[in-house]
Parts: structure tokens; C-alpha cells; sequence
């Protein structure tokens, strides 16, 4: 999906060369206004660029031409996605050291026409660069240059091999994601939530959880992607973020759509749209189904998780292979999550314990051929589960 811009800021970007020292220039300035501190009047922590610049030594700067050997001059033969920043390609890049073999990266290589620009580049090399968490996709490096090809922006990640939860739920030509591993995949998103929410100094509203988002390596092991559109939330007394409304139709907060007022609330409410897409297996809004049925949160209105008629929403790829008490107390976690009062909503950490005790409750619901579990692989194999602790 498409992400939506109702306001837009109408400065014109200075055309001017961007090179690695520019990118250092425009942090030790801070004069971007979606990274600025919210709060100067109150005693606050310090700011994403003012952490960012105790850690950009951790990132490798590439050359325009590394980057294109690496992708065999952006092959479309590696073109792995494609979205309004631009496309991604997987690639191979040799240590920096120049010992040891060379790593499987994807590359992100931004569209100087697309919607997003470089202040969403730039926030994304900023937010990467100071988050480090098992559920969060891992920076390994940028591009910031000007060649004969014009402005150059790229930035260079882990390769995750399995796509992303929205490939699984959606993608018909994929194996039938189980429901133990769904459940296993939303925890391990919200433990990354979690983190952005308060395991930081400050405190950062990622502001577009949605299932593309959330990627997937060899293993199964979710990691948020894509923080261009990442914001600091507020400081000092403040309950919120006055800003621009930015996003995906479907997984933003109304609240938030309404007022432009941004807190975590609004990560809970895309949250909870997610948890609806796990359990029925339909995208937020689908045109090409009958009218009641196109926009999936006003669809699952009619099942409510206690009536009898509930298990009608369950995707049905899943057959009986799930907990229905699991998927109970799921529906009402997305239900809290999408509740319009964004003060009753539940804190993140809240939703992960919830999600921990319905993992629990789906150790017998979602077991077949002698306690083996569906892998999304098309062999019945055993598989190792995720702990829970």
C-alpha cells in the first residue's frame, strides 16, 4: 500500500552536494523539525541526532559504485521490493576490512521523484542508527553522494530472506502461515515496539507498524523495517506530538488523523489492525469483495469474539489447525487496541504479555500429527518453538 501525505512540508530541498559530511553536518545542526526535541522549556532527554552522532561511527559509508557491483548495476533480476521511497535489491558486499567472505545485504536506493525524500532518508539513517534490539531490521550502513546520475541516496540492511508478514498472510503462491507462528511473529513485533516505546533515552512513535513492515529472516524472526516516517514522542509533561498526518490508509489512528495529536496510542491502534490481519487473513480494505466485507474493521464488527458465529472470520487456509480460545482473546486484544479513546487503549507492554498467554493457550490447538506443527514450509516437520518467557 501507498503511504498517504495530508499535509506536506512545501520547502524545496537545496539541491546542493550530499555527501557523508553533509549527512554529519545536518546532524550536529539538528534543524530538521520532525527530529527536534519537543519539549526545549522542560528538562528533557537528549535527541535522536544528538545519540545518532555518538553512534555514526557504527555505520559503513559506501561509495555510489560499491553499491552498484554489489546489485550488478541495479539489476532488475535483484529487484526484492518496490515502494514510494524506491526499490530495494539484494546484494553481496565484501568486509571493510577486505578479509572474510562477502554478506548478503538488501539495498534500499531512493527515488529522487518518489513521495518520500530525504528527510524521511535521513530519519531513517538516524533512528537505525541508534536502535539496536533483535526485532528491529539492523542498519549496516548508507550512500549519500551526488555522481554523474544525479543525487544518490541508498541504505544498506541485513538481508532478510523471508520477506515480510504481509508476503505470507497475502501471497497465495507462499505456504499457509501457521497460527502458533503468526502469533509467534506479532510477539516478537510488538518486543520491538516495546522497545521503540520506552527502552530507549527517548522515547520514538514508529508511526507505521502495518504487516509489509514487518520483515522476516531465515528463521521466522520478525524485525520492524522502514523508519522513515519514525517520530521522537513527546517529552516533559506533554501527552503528545503536534505534526503533519503521515502514514498508510487503513492502519492510522483516526485520533491522530483527525488532530495531527501523535503519541504511541497511535502505534497501538495500527497494532491492532495488524492482529485483525493475522486472524482472518484479509487486508484492511479489499475493493474486490462484496460491499459489507471490503474495509476488514467494520466487517469483523459483525462477529464479536463471544458470539458463536466468531470463527466465521478465522482465515480459512488455517482450517482447524488454531486455538479458538487463542483467537478469542486475540479478536479482544485487537479490540482494546482499536478502541477510538486512545487513553483506554493497552501500553505495548500490556500486549505483549497478552500475546505471551495466548501463545500458551495455543500449545494444544495448534498441534497435528503428534505434536508436530505446520511449518510454513509444505512438510509436516517439528519444529523448535520460540520460548516465551
Amino acid at each position: 500500500m501507498k503511504c498517504f501525505f495530508i499535509f506536506k512540508d512545501k520547502t524545496k530541498e537545496k539541491k546542493g552536494r550530499q555527501t557523508a559530511s553533509a549527512l554529519k553536518n545536518q546532524t550536529s545542526k539538528s534543524n530538521d523539525s520532525a527530529l527536534a526535541p519537543s519539549a526545549r522549556s522542560l528538562p528533557s532527554p537528549r535527541s535522536i541526532p544528538e545519540l545518532y552522532k555518538e553512534n555514526e561511527h557504527n555505520l559503513r559509508v559506501f561509495s555510489v559504485q560499491e553499491l552498484r557491483e554489489a546489485t550488478n548495476g541495479f539489476s532488475r533480476l535483484l529487484k526484492i521490493g518496490e515502494g514510494g521511497f524506491g526499490s530495494v535489491y539484494k546484494g553481496q558486499i565484501n568486509p571493510a576490512n577486505g578479509k572474510g567472505d562477502p554478506m548478503i545485504v538488501a539495498i534500499k536506493r531512493l527515488n529522487s521523484r518518489g513521495q518520500q525524500g530525504h528527510k524521511e532518508w535521513l530519519a531513517e539513517v538516524q533512528f537505525l542508527g541508534v536502535v539496536n534490539h533483535p526485532n528491529l531490521v539492523k542498519l549496516l550502513g548508507y550512500c549519500s553522494a551526488d555522481d554523474e546520475r544525479g543525487i544518490q541516496r541508498l541504505l544498506v540492511y541485513e538481508f532478510m530472506a523471508n520477506k515480510s508478514l504481509e508476503d505470507h498472510l497475502f501471497n497465495r503462491a507462499l505456504p499457509t502461515l501457521p497460527w502458533k507462528t503468526r502469533l509467534e511473529i506479532i510477539l516478537g513485533a510488538a518486543q520491538g515496539l516495546a522497545y521503540l516505546h520506552s527502552g530507549l533515552e527517548v522515547q520514538v512513535i514508529y508511526r507505521d507498524f502495518k504487516a509489509s513492515n514487518v520483515l522476516l529472516d531465515k528463521d521466522f524472526k520478525p524485525k520492524l523495517s522502514d523508519f522513515g516516517l519514525a517520530r521522537e514522542g513527546p517529552t516533559g509533561d506533554r501527552t503528545h506530538v503536534s505534526t503533519g498526518v503521515v502514514g498508510t490508509y487503513g492502519y492510522a489512528d483516526p485520533e491522530y488523523i483527525e488532530t495531527g495529536h501523535l503519541s504511541t496510542h497511535s502505534d497501538i491502534w495500527s497494532f491492532g489492525v495488524v492482529l485483525y490481519e493475522i486472524l482472518t487473513g484479509r487486508r484492511t480494505l479489499e475493493r474486490n469483495r462484496p460491499t459489507l466485507e471490503q474495509k476488514l474493521l467494520e466487517w469483523v464488527k459483525r462477529f464479536p469474539a463471544e458470539s458463536k458465529r466468531f470463527s466465521m472470520i478465522i482465515d480459512p487456509k488455517l482450517r482447524n489447525q488454531y486455538s479458538i480460545n487463542a483467537a478469542r482473546k486475540i479478536a479482544k486484544l485487537a479490540d482494546s487496541c482499536l478502541n477510538r479513546n486512545q487513553k483506554e487503549r493497552p501500553s505495548i507492554d500490556q500486549v505483549v504479555e497478552s500475546l505471551k498467554q495466548a501463545i500458551r493457550d495455543s500449545d494444544v490447538g495448534n498441534t497435528s500429527l503428534n505434536g508436530s506443527t505446520r511449518s510454513p514450509g509444505s512438510q509436516v516437520v517439528q519444529r523448535k518453538p520460540i520460548k516465551v518467557v
